[in-house]
């Protein structure tokens, strides 16, 4: 298959997210390099990164766009029952780069990860700039699952998850939520379609859509709290 998008070079900036493929569903552009200051831009504009290491960096904005807005959460039974066995600890932002590099390990069914280490630099450096974050659930004193996304104004955008104990990730994701609604949080980017995300309430919605909620929440001021949260989500 023969394609053509844009090439990035570095003060390039996005073409416009309509110009994104159709097959593969997305795909918008491509470089080299992943900086921090491209990354922050990209997200402003509903874009985000995807690659493997043998692979330029690629950038994509698909349509339609999975997210999940805070006020439809579904808790399923089965967590909302481990909620409430409460052995665990949440933590926020204390392991972030450990974080990325649980998500970086390879599933059981993948060859690889698209978390490369340049892709590590560049969401650390955000996370020291206050816009990335992790959010972990400790069991007995060890990091046993957990996420990471990037915050602006009052979206959220999800980039990846794991456990190394059953629910671990599940227990820090509506844990995310819940934290972000009472925030007044508008949307959560899950960027993909997936069965596991549709099971919490996430669903599509077309890219116009999107980036017509998104160019609203960005814009607010930064929420006046700092990321830490609350004791009596639960």
């Amino acid at each position: 298959m023969t394609f053509v998008i844009t090439w990035l070079t570095d003060n390039d900036e996005f073409p416009p997210v309509e110009q994104a493929l159709t097959e593969p569903n997305g795909l918008l552009a491509a470089g080299d390099s992943i900086p921090s200051s491209r990354l922050l831009a990209a997200y402003r504009r509903g874009i985000f990164p995807w690659y493997s290491d043998q692979q330029p960096v690629l950038w994509w904005s698909p349509d339609p766009r999975m997210v999940l807005f805070p006020v439809e959460f579904r808790m399923p039974r089965s967590l909302a029952k481990r909620l409430r066995r409460r052995d665990y600890e949440i933590r926020v932002d204390t392991a972030f780069t450990e974080v990325m590099r649980g998500c970086a390990m390879p599933r059981s069914d993948e060859a690889g990860t698209w978390i490369t280490e340049d892709m590590i630099a560049s969401y650390s450096e955000l996370h020291r700039l206050g816009h990335a974050h992790s959010v972990e659930t400790w069991i007995e004193g060890e990091l046993a699952g957990g996420l990471y996304g990037v915050s602006l104004g009052r979206a959220f955008f999800g980039e990846s998850m794991f456990a190394r104990v059953s629910d671990a990730s599940k227990i820090a994701f509506a844990h995310l939520v819940y934290q972000l609604k009472r925030w007044q949080f508008g949307m959560i980017d899950c960027q993909m379609n997936t069965a596991h995300l549709a099971r919490f309430g996430a669903r599509e919605i077309s890219r116009t859509e999107f980036s017509r909620k998104l160019t609203e929440l960005v814009n607010y001021p930064k929420p006046a709290v700092s990321w830490q949260f609350e004791n009596d989500l639960f």
